[in-house]
């Protein structure tokens, strides 16, 4: 874990603390990345672009205690924006396999109705799910209020299922 201390020596600018801390993340970074683009190129790019743009900003950030957030937001915004210009929405093969596993629906099954989900949805079910984040840390990453996040969050995952139903409903017959 990091510590506060070790953030606000690279908010300082002390570049051995920024290495650090970008080190202990770089693993997360990644599977963020990957979970949105599907690639490993493309997500080893996504961090380098992450690591300069936090590198370059990271003067801007009041508040040490919300550095990974800050962080996260950063690659899911770089992410977002990489879809957005390939108009393509890809979902994590992790996800959807603890989602298949734990709702006894098969990989193709779970990968289509992630894939009808609303951008946001699919955000949030990542963040939570495959990123084990907080529903407070999701909140500060969305800026927006936990109990927000917690119906935004009950919503995904009724639609998900509802949308798995309805695939099982049709083809049962």
């Amino acid at each position: 874990m990091i510590g506060e201390k070790l953030v606000k020596k690279a908010i300082k600018g002390n570049d051995e603390a920024f290495l650090e801390i970008m080190n202990e993340y770089k693993v997360d970074l990644y599977k963020t990345a990957l979970a949105f683009l599907k690639n490993d190129n493309e997500a080893l790019e996504a961090i380098q672009e992450v690591t300069f743009r936090a590198y370059k900003n990271i003067r801007t950030l009041r508040n040490a205690h919300f550095f990974k957030t800050w962080l996260f937001r950063i690659m899911i915004n770089y992410c977002n924006d990489q879809l957005k210009m390939k108009k393509r929405h890809v979902v994590d093969d992790e996800i959807i396999q603890t989602l298949a596993v734990s709702e006894k629906f098969d990989e193709l099954e779970m990968k289509d109705a992630m894939l009808k989900l609303d951008e946001r949805s699919r955000e949030l079910l990542t963040l939570k799910y495959f990123n084990d984040m907080k529903i407070k840390e999701i909140a500060e990453a969305m800026q927006c209020p936990e109990g927000t996040v917690k119906t935004w969050l009950h919503k995904a995952l009724k639609r998900l299922r509802d949308i798995l139903e309805e695939k099982g409903a049709g083809s049962s017959v």
